[in-house]
């Protein structure tokens, strides 16, 4: 396998297969789960099985009873969610043998949200979600994670300081090339728009139909132009649909399918009872920088021109980052966004337990004590709870600004 980028998740897995009789490692196709299962289960002996092969998707689908009873001891079935039907045959299996390690299933959907087919395996399995590469696994560094380092006392002093530079334009070309691994190995711009073109076109041709059968099947491209436009903005069905001869409803369910195969997602608003002005939409984001951003046809100078379409898509791209290391933080970590009726805002809140992280994203290489507006909002909204704040931005430097506020370069995410 040639290459191949270390992954945050790897830990998180050989610990699971030493614990739990399934691991099911799950996320948008092509993000690298297939070569991180192998990479990580050949040499332990696993045998490998595609449902993307037709033998053997036929084969599990006519009797998967009996496809499961006769697989190995130690197997990676990749693609399960072409194979709904095979969750109870595999919760049998389990049932009868706990042994720990004996699945490692691998889906391009996410079943969390067929409640029939995770129910089947609750208390059997767990799940890891690998996301897209994190520039940190781009730059084989994906030993610690962002917030290993942000958690210290003293932030300031934690982080590397050799690895805080300007990126100026560079940050464009990284924001639209994104983390799909076959994506970031194309050689220019050209190729891979090609490749995010013959994507969209797998997404829509078989992945939508593996998991529901629509009509209209011709408008779900455009809908993800649209999709991708709104990035980074509340959650707005009506604007959504306002480009198509389809219903509310229609469109929902739409969207809905793109959030199960991890095109899509939405980020909930963060409020607490004392926030009665507080605006409760979810955002929308793209979990993916250089889709969206292909989508819209845009390559990296012309978003780099593009204040608006630039704005959004580094606010999507700073919260793919972020939760890519949280996927591999040894604490739970949940995002939110902040915004009230007054239109003032914070791009990203995290809960760590009780404690409360702001993070605002900015473009520009200066900053002044006015871009903390929405992130002195969230602190006076939840005093006793908050922890910090961050601003990130284009400079070379980590900033104090006082009471636990700082600006902190966004290529420490690099």
């Amino acid at each position: 396998m040639t290459d191949y980028y270390s992954r945050f998740a790897e830990h998180a897995i050989q610990e699971a297969l030493n614990e739990s009789p399934v691991i099911l490692i799950h996320g948008s196709r092509q993000s690298g789960k297939k070569t991180l299962a192998r990479r990580i289960g050949e040499p332990l002996g696993y045998h490998y099985i595609s449902f993307d092969d037709a033998n053997q998707l036929n084969a599990a689908q006519s009797d998967p009873v009996g496809f499961v009873r006769d697989l190995p001891n130690l197997c990676i079935l990749d693609e399960v969610q072409r194979v709904p039907q095979i969750f109870t045959a595999i919760k049998a299996v389990v049932d009868s043998n706990r042994t720990a390690g004996r699945f490692i299933l691998t889906g391009s959907a996410n079943i969390l949200l067929l409640p029939t087919l995770s129910d089947s395996l609750a208390g059997r399995m767990e799940i890891i979600h690998l996301r897209p590469l994190a520039q940190a696994e781009i730059a084989h560094r994906s030993a610690t994670t962002f917030f290993d380092e942000l958690f210290e006392e003293k932030p300031r002093a934690s982080f590397n300081q050799h690895r805080l530079w300007r990126l100026g334009a560079e940050l464009s070309r990284v924001v639209t090339a994104g983390g799909y691994p076959p994506a970031i190995l194309r050689n220019n711009s050209k190729r891979r728009a090609v490749w995010y073109r013959d994507y969209v076109n797998t997404i829509v041709q078989r992945d939508v139909q593996d998991i529901a059968a629509i009509q209209n099947l011709s408008e779900l491209p455009r809908l993800l132009e649209v999709a991708a436009s709104q990035s980074a903005r509340l959650f707005n069905a009506s604007e959504l649909a306002a480009p198509f001869a389809l219903s509310r409803p229609t469109i929902n369910h739409y969207l809905g399918l793109l959030e199960q195969l991890f095109i899509i997602e939405q980020v909930q608003p963060w409020h607490t009872n004392r926030l009665s002005r507080a605006v409760k939409t979810p955002k929308l984001h793209f979990l993916d920088t250089g889709l969206a951003c292909s989508l819209l046809g845009v390559d990296a100078e012309t978003l780099y021109q593009d204040r608006t379409i630039w704005g959004q898509m580094l606010e999507t791209f700073t919260l793919q980052e972020l939760k890519k290391h949280a996927d591999a933080y040894n604490e739970p970590l949940k995002f939110y966004h902040f915004r009230n009726k007054d239109k003032v805002e914070v791009d990203i809140v995290i809960e760590r337990g009780r404690s409360i992280y702001g993070f605002e994203v900015k473009s520009a290489s200066t900053v002044l004590t006015s871009d903390f507006k929405g992130l002195r909002k969230l602190q006076h909204s939840c005093p006793e709870n908050f922890a910090m704040g961050v601003l990130f931005y284009d400079g070379d430097a980590i900033l104090p600004f006082g009471n636990g506020f700082y600006a902190i370069p966004i290529s420490v995410l690099m």
